[in-house]
């Protein structure tokens, strides 16, 4: 199965990542959002998934990496995590005092998740989005629980 997942996956044109190396972000996760991207760049869409978690909870990053942003977008606290083979994952809103250049590994903690996410069905929602280049995938592809879809060749 595994195998086969990791064709498809290369087929579809998605990096195989190590899952092995990605964990959850946060504690206790809850997926109360799925990742919809709109049929076009420029149309509106859910480039990420939500995951419902305790306010004031730890968020870590999900793979090994470097920060390359920290700080606040829109009025709200980002982090973007470069990770080998090209990708980035993003994390919001989270507190946090790291900055561009720190090292983290898997599951270091990166800051706390901040209330306020909008549609957002509990007290707090953790927005994890996942790019490579210009690209968003399902972020829980890193984790072998993401939907696969075929791009023709």
């Amino acid at each position: 199965m595994h195998f086969l997942l990791s064709a498809l996956l290369v087929l579809a044109g998605v990096p195989a990542p190590d899952r092995a190396g990605y964990g959850w972000p946060v504690d206790g996760p809850v997926v109360v959002r799925r990742f919809d991207p709109p049929p076009a760049p420029w149309l509106p869409g859910h480039r990420g998934v939500d995951l419902a978690a305790a306010p004031g909870g730890a968020v870590r990053s999900a793979g090994a990496g470097t920060i390359v942003f920290a700080g606040g977008v829109a009025g709200r606290g980002v982090v973007s995590i470069a990770h080998p083979g090209g990708l980035r994952t993003t994390y919001e809103p989270v507190l946090s005092d790291l900055r561009p250049g720190a090292v983290v590994a898997a599951g270091d903690e990166i800051g706390v998740l901040a209330a306020g996410h909008p549609g957002c069905p509990a007290p707090a929602c953790l927005h994890w989005g996942l790019r490579r280049g210009g690209e968003y995938l399902d972020p829980l592809i890193l984790l072998g629980l993401g939907r696969v879809r075929l791009r023709p060749l």
